[in-house]
């Protein structure tokens, strides 16, 4: 996938539903980690909010995107950085963990790390909004190196949090690589202690 065609593919979309509704359940800005921030979109609108955020994102372009893209008295509530996610060592203590449609690609050998790593770096009360792909997911019969997950593996992921909600979407519907088979959990849930 060529993500900077991804990302002019995305220029002027909607803000994703995840975000909107974790700002519902976390309307008091904080700090917020957006993993797989991309064209940057949400990262924006929690800057515009009041969020100080830090962004992750693997592709270099990004980070010039977004940085781009941010008002310069908003410049100094944002932190940029570049890695994959399997290369990912440490998060900041965050009060929202936001991650739309972005965890699946991180390869499955390195995914729990990463969730240990964003569970983890969550304050008391913290939210974690994150997207993972289902198991019944066309991409999920390719040979791809992306992370999948049943519905069992969904909860086992959550037993250390109290869960708010999990959606299951599964549809057929446009990817930017053209159509697919859709099978996504939308997860919402809080650290809690």
């Amino acid at each position: 996938m060529e993500w900077g065609d991804y990302y002019q593919w995305g220029e002027g979309r909607a803000l994703r539903p995840l975000l909107a509704r974790a700002l519902e359940l976390a309307p008091t800005p904080g700090t917020a980690v957006d993993l797989g921030s991309g064209s940057g979109r949400e990262t924006l609108e929690l800057l515009e909010r009041g969020w100080r955020v830090v962004a992750v994102d693997s592709e270099p372009e990004a980070a010039r995107r977004l940085e781009s893209k941010v008002p310069a008295g908003l410049r100094e509530c944002l932190e940029v950085r570049t890695a994959a996610f399997q290369d990912i060592q440490a998060l900041p203590q965050a009060d929202l963990v936001h991650s739309a449609f972005a965890l699946p690609f991180c390869p499955p050998d390195a995914f729990d790390q990463l969730w240990n790593l964003t569970t983890c770096c969550l304050r008391p009360h913290g939210l974690i909004a994150v997207d993972l792909f289902g198991d019944r997911d066309s991409w999920a019969s390719e040979d791809n190196n992306l992370t999948f997950h049943s519905r069992d593996d969904v909860d086992q992921l959550l037993a250390s949090l109290d869960t708010i909600e999990v959606v299951e979407e599964e549809n057929d519907g446009p990817a930017f690589s053209g159509p697919k088979h859709w099978h996504v959990f939308h997860v919402f849930a809080r650290r809690n202690d």
